[in-house]
């Protein structure tokens, strides 16, 4: 066996089959470009969902990484440590909002958000206990906890892990009608994706998001945007919420945070609302430790320069444009996203997204495919235009025969 297949083969032996990812086994990176074991070289236009938004290994983040691996890495949250002040105050300060919530995963920051709402709810707004509802949007995705699941519409993330929690009130991702409707005195947030990233990078109509801020204003309910794929610079904005002029409640961060290098997750929101918490009522070991906070520290100066946002904007508005001119030609029925974020659905005839994504790695780009016949094209904002228009090449070819 080669050694790719060998490496696949142990792999497939010695672990929880819970992925299914393409057959490539990648051993170095550098920029928007990754090596396999073999030696061959591949374009990245997935980073990671969005985590390696300033690419594989950034030399601002690695360097910021290596300098604190040699002072101190954790100290959990018993005591103090002296880079947290910092990441607090300048996340807050990039976010516009007061206070900050660490963890680590995205999944643990939603599970975060779910509890900081619930709280708020009973502690504030004076919803009676055990009663409090949260509004999400169908064919969401905000991780596979089983608090998560339970409002999920994805029967993979979903079938045969209940029983399921219940407090959860799931409408039509768009529909403003269904939304208010749905509401009542025991609704305490609503929570949703400015673009739903795993259904297929679905953008709301226009005027949705602003409709959502303006009922959950009317009805003292916390808007809560999950913004661990779109946020970080990724649409050409630093949150996806501004492109519609929206400020939510509440912030929910991931990925790209961490810049690919450790993870790190945050929930960001006034001092009311993350008030709530008490000592001892949440937490996590790493949350918000040194090395962490050094990292996203970095993650925020770049972002604050505007850079990022702009190349995402620029090369954002260059590859929707390359990827339009394929609809209608047979291979692509519809293109969706913002920024430097596609999602391409492909004509069921040609293929998969699946049977796309591999005979797009034989020629020597890695994107994913999600629902079936829906590819996935989000690449480092750090690419190159000269890479980027490389990649559009060869899906071109592969689209078009």
């Amino acid at each position: 066996m080669s050694t790719t297949e060998t490496a696949i083969a142990s792999a497939e032996a010695h672990s929880a089959h819970n992925y299914h990812p393409l057959p490539v086994v990648v051993a170095t990176a550098d920029g928007a470009w990754m090596t396999d074991v073999e030696g061959r070289r591949y374009l990245d236009m997935l980073a990671g969902y969005s985590a390696l938004n300033f690419g594989h290994g950034n030399r601002r983040l690695i360097d910021a990484a290596k300098a604190q691996l040699e002072r101190v890495t954790l100290t959990s949250r018993a005591f103090h440590h002296d880079r947290f002040a910092d990441f607090c105050t300048q996340l807050a300060a990039l976010c516009g909002m007061e206070s900050v919530l660490p963890m680590n995963t995205g999944a643990e920051a939603v599970e975060t958000a779910v509890k900081t709402a619930r709280k708020w709810g009973y502690r504030v707004k004076g919803v009676p206990d055990g009663m409090a509802k949260i509004i999400v949007a169908a064919n969401n995705f905000h991780g596979r906890t089983t608090t998560i699941i339970s409002f999920s519409t994805d029967p993979e993330a979903r079938e045969d892990f209940g029983p399921y929690t219940p407090g959860f009130e799931i409408v039509p991702y768009g529909d403003l009608t269904a939304l208010r409707e749905a509401m009542t005195e025991n609704t305490v947030a609503v929570l949703m994706e400015p673009i739903q990233g795993e259904a297929g990078v679905l953008v709301p109509p226009p005027g949705y998001l602003p409709g959502v801020r303006a009922l959950t204003r009317e009805r003292n309910v916390l808007f809560i945007a999950d913004e661990i794929q779109s946020g970080l610079g990724r649409t050409g904005r630093t949150f996806a919420c501004e492109h519609e002029g929206v400020v939510p409640d509440m912030y929910v961060l991931g990925k790209a945070l961490g810049g690919g290098v450790v993870p790190v997750s945050a929930v960001v929101s006034s001092r009311e609302v993350l008030g709530v918490f008490r000592p001892g009522e949440h937490g996590s070991t790493f949350g918000g430790n040194p090395l962490a906070c050094a990292v996203a520290l970095e993650v925020i100066a770049m972002l604050r320069t505007g850079e990022f946002q702009q190349r995402a904007a620029e090369l954002g508005e260059h590859l929707h444009q390359e990827l339009g001119l394929l609809v209608g030609g047979g291979a692509v029925e519809e293109v969706r996203g913002r920024g430097l974020w596609a999602g391409v659905d492909i004509a069921p005839a040609l293929g998969t997204g699946r049977e796309i994504s591999e005979k797009l790695m034989d020629r020597g780009v890695l994107v994913k495919d999600t629902h079936g016949s829906t590819i996935r094209i989000a690449p480092p904002l750090v690419i190159s235009k000269e890479d980027l228009d490389w990649g559009l090449e060869q899906i071109r070819a592969v689209l078009r025969g």
